[in-house]
Order: structure tokens, then sequence, then C-alpha cells
């Protein structure tokens, strides 16, 4: 979903290099499992050492991981080798891309078996991916705010997107980009809600104006240029996560050094499926099932920051306590961002790059 704060497990997990890599490689024959199978992902995709081996252990079979950019780039791989599928299972197609995904053809109709009536709210609507995508995990992207540096500056926080755009936060803010990031679209998404398909444009100017600092990805952004613990940049608001604030709290502390601003939010929702064209369809059905189990599901936040969708999954304490999540967040249609995307990144670059 963003690009993690833990790199990937080494252990347990093979990456699998280039496009030379695909399922070609574990074909096995006719009702035989194979020995291997291809995960396909983006390049935040990251479990903790040893989760994916506990699915070779149930099942005898390998997993590899092929990282494949943003969540954008991974769907756009996807389209452009559909005739020669580059693996198995596909994780990180989210719900800004999902509609694209499933108009392409790129996946096999299967939804795990093991979702339940709880797991409803995250479900694509019908003809937009639901037969085919299995939710995995789910986040609020918001503005967070570093709260100690508003503390020693004496300024009160913005609250929403509008406060955004006051004189006393000009040069404060800094956003990844709409067309290189997936939480930079997600928050393009969220104004585009706000403000309306004829208003958005002119709130996009209002940022600019208003000194808005646009990287190319979430990592520059929160790690390079926000003032937060995790980072020695200036700028105290960001584009990230409602789940960033609990990895900045220290053991032992009673509060988060940064906060999420909730009115401000876009809910994003990852999906795990079958690639179409694979010659192992059982066992990529076994694997889709996997991420969505306990197993899968409690090791999420503390490696992706994002929420699990089970119902039956965990959250560490420290999300109990430090983690929020908005009431009442942004949203736009899957089939309407698909209908739109294209024409709304390019009036976005015109803005935002002049």
């Amino acid at each position: 979903m963003h690009t993690s704060k833990k790199t990937l497990a080494s252990a347990g997990i093979l990456l699998a290099v280039g496009l030379a890599v695909s399922s070609c490689a574990s074909d096995a024959a006719p009702g035989a499992a194979p020995d291997t199978l291809v995960l396909v992902t983006h390049d935040s995709f990251t479990l903790s050492e040893g989760t994916l081996a506990k699915f070779t252990d149930e099942t005898g079979i390998e997993v590899q991981v092929q990282a494949s950019g943003d969540a954008g780039q991974l769907v756009n791989s996807l389209v452009l080798t559909k005739d020669s599928p580059l693996g198995d299972v596909v994780f990180g197609i989210d719900n800004t891309f999902a509609s694209r995904a499933v108009n392409e053809g790129v996946l096999e109709d299967y939804a795990s078996k093991d979702l339940t009536d709880a797991e409803e709210q995250y479900l694509l609507p019908a003809g937009s991916g639901r037969e085919q995508l299995t939710p995995i995990d789910n986040g609020d992207v918001c503005v967070n705010v570093d709260h100690e540096w508003f503390t020693e500056a004496g300024i009160e926080e913005p609250a929403t997107l509008d406060d955004l755009l006051k004189p006393e936060y000009k040069d404060l803010f800094v956003v990844p980009a709409a067309n290189s990031s997936s939480p930079g679209l997600a928050f393009l998404l969220a104004t585009i809600a706000a403000k309306g398909e004829d208003g958005w444009q002119d709130y996009w100017a209002a940022l600019v104006d208003n000194g808005v600092k646009i990287d190319a990805g979430w990592s520059d952004a929160y790690y390079v240029d926000f003032s937060g613990p995790s980072s020695d940049g200036d700028r105290p608001l960001v584009v990230s996560y409602a789940s960033s604030p609990p990895a900045e709290v220290t053991e032992g502390a009673t509060e988060a050094p940064t906060g999420a601003l909730l009115d401000t939010c876009f809910r994003q929702t990852e999906y795990a499926g079958v690639i179409a064209g694979t010659k192992n369809r059982a066992a990529a059905e076994q694997l889709v099932d996997f991420l969505f189990s306990p197993t899968v599901q409690n090791d999420i936040p503390e490696n992706m920051y994002v929420f699990p969708v089970n119902a039956e999954a965990t959250l560490p304490a420290t999300w109990a306590q430090f983690a929020a999540i908005a009431d009442d967040p942004f949203e736009v249609a899957p089939d309407e961002i698909d209908a739109n995307r294209e024409q709304w990144l390019t009036e976005w670059a015109a803005i935002a790059t002049p």
C-alpha cells in the first residue's frame, strides 16, 4: 500500500527477479501440486520472516515473490503480460485500480471461500471485482500531522482539507505525487470526492499557491520532508496513513507524537487474486486463502502498517491504543475511478507541475 518501513524479509521469501520468472517455472503435471507458486506484488509487500514458509509447511509449495513497482505499475504489468502471465497470484491491486484489472481480463474468477459476512464492507461492487478479488488489508490515506512541531511553534493544527489552504499553513504540507504514488492518487481522489469534478482543480491550484511540496513517492514525503520523528524534514503535514502514528510510538509512551486528520481521509483496500492463465489454478486459490488467513492477517499491521480485514485477526496493543479509523472517509466508486483516472491525472499534472 505504501513503501514499507521494513525491508523485505529474506528468509522464507524468494524474490523472483525479472520477467524471466513466471508461472511457467512452476508448471505442474495435470492434477499434481506445483513445487512453487509465483506471487506478483507491489514493492511494499513484506511479511515477517518465516510467514510464507508456513504455507510451504502446509502445502509443500514454495512461494516466490516478484515485486513489480507500485499499485499502478503492478496492474500495468499484468495487463501488458496477460498473454504470458508473470505468475500465479497477485497481491496489491487496490480499489483505485481494481476496475482496470477486471476489465482487462487479467484475473480468474475466484474470491476466497473463507470470506464471511463480516468482510462484506471490503468487497468490491458486483462487476468491479467482487468475483475476482479477495480483500486482504485496509487503510485510510489521510493527512498526518506532527503534534510536537505545532506545539513548539504555537500554531493550531489544521483539521480539514479547507484548513490546508489557510496562510498559516503555507509551505508546511508535503504530498506524494498522484501520478507515481498510490497514496498520492488516493489523496487526489479524496479532494475530488470533497470538491466535485468541477471544483477539485481550483482546490489543487490553491494548494500549489500555498506552497505544497510534491514528492515522487511516499517514502520521500514521509522520511525526507516530513518533520516527524522518523525524518529530519521541516514540513509538519504529510499525506500518509491513519495507521502511521502507531509506528512512531516509542516503548512506554502514552501518546503518539503524530496523528491523522480523520476528516481528510480516503479509504483504500488492497486485494489478492488468481492471475488469469495460471497453470496452477487450485494451488493459486490455496495461496489466496492463505493470504486471507489469520496467519498472514495477524502479521500485516507491524509489517505493512495497514489494517487486516479478516474479522478473526488481532491487532497489536499499540494499534488498539493509537491507530484511528475515519468514521466517514471520502470515497469514489471503482467504476468512476476507472472511467476518469487518466483524465484526472492529466489535469492534476498540469496544475501540480506547471
